[in-house]
């Protein structure tokens, strides 16, 4: 499916279902704005599209394939971007409980072409506003895609939250002892951990480096809402890194307290041997078949027994003394 935003600079006014035929003509004015907008679209699209504006082979063949990072990639007049948006369920049983979703971005001087495998919320709060009113296209395509971007980035706080929630649940129930619901729920975060910062570093370092090898045209008046959106992917990664750290030190206090318990279990079996083992040694000598002192005497097996009790209180006051119980 593709979509058309037109922003006539002339008129200040805002045209859809643009006809490409008349594309040269539309941009030939740098100060107008087109956007094309395309998902679930078919390769016979993408290369009408892409003749259009005569982009790259290699980049035309990225958007064919998806692309397992995100990175920028400089032409003689356009810039290619490649973006993931993160998807999350939590409740998934047959697939991991987040994903990405890739967005592709050709960015020229008055145009700006989205292309993405399904319906994006934050490109579809873009579109909405760019129905409706000229407020963002009129500041140029850097600022289209800040606003894309940005939705992006805003899309992941509330992933961030829930994570930190279960994390606490996590947390809570290590002392509790609740073993297959640890290890299988700090898989799935660890999981889910990976993934993100497989996303969100690269995606940081486009617009960290603004300067240096990611570089891109962006107006001076533009800029610092770039400089926010770094921002923002450094206290993501800030919080997902220390999120990765609660979570390892969570399992490692989980497996000290089992170990700790297990040490418990092994000291109590230890010592309740080391009391049968002479116990046995009296009741085996004096259950052999052959006569034994003593044995004729009336109350012999309550002295035995009697013996057998004042051992076992005299081993259980040793290791009292000594603290092993």
């Amino acid at each position: 499916m593709i979509k058309t935003y037109f922003y006539n600079h002339e008129d200040h006014t805002m045209y859809h279902d643009v006809d490409f035929s008349e594309i040269k003509e539309l941009l030939a004015t740098p100060n107008n704005l087109l956007w094309i907008d395309m998902y679930d679209t078919t390769e016979s699209e993408l290369h009408f599209i892409g003749d259009l504006f005569d982009f790259h082979p290699l980049a035309l063949e990225d958007c064919l394939q998806q692309s397992p990072r995100a990175k920028i990639d400089k032409y003689e007049d356009h810039h290619f971007f490649v973006f993931h948006a993160l998807k999350y369920f939590e409740e998934a049983e047959e697939e991991d409980e987040i994903s990405s979703i890739e967005l592709d971005v050709f960015i020229g001087s008055n145009y700006i072409v989205t292309i993405h495998p399904m319906a994006l919320s934050a490109v579809g709060k873009v579109a909405r506003i760019s129905l409706k009113s000229t407020e963002l296209m009129e500041r140029g395509p850097e600022y289209l895609l800040y606003q894309i971007i940005d939705n992006i980035i805003d899309d992941t706080f509330p992933i961030i939250e829930r994570i930190g929630e279960r994390i606490d649940q996590l947390e809570e129930s290590i002392f509790f002892n609740h073993g297959d619901f640890l290890m299988e729920e700090s898989l799935a975060l660890k999981t889910t951990i990976v993934l993100m910062r497989k996303v969100l570093i690269p995606q940081r370092h486009i617009f960290a480096n603004m300067t240096g090898r990611y570089s891109f045209f962006v107006n001076t008046d533009n800029a610092p809402y770039f400089i926010d959106l770094a921002d923002n992917l450094n206290t993501i990664l800030d919080t997902v890194n220390t999120y990765r750290d609660l979570i390892n030190n969570s399992m490692e206090t989980y497996y000290s307290i089992v170990n700790a318990r297990t040490n418990e279990k092994i000291t109590i079996l230890t010592i309740i041997s080391i009391i049968m083992m002479p116990l046995t040694v009296i009741t085996g000598f004096f259950g052999m078949n052959v006569a034994l002192p003593g044995e004729a005497h009336p109350y012999a097996v309550w002295y035995i027994l009697l013996g057998m009790a004042a051992l076992v209180l005299a081993m259980l006051a040793y290791f009292r003394y000594r603290r092993l119980i």
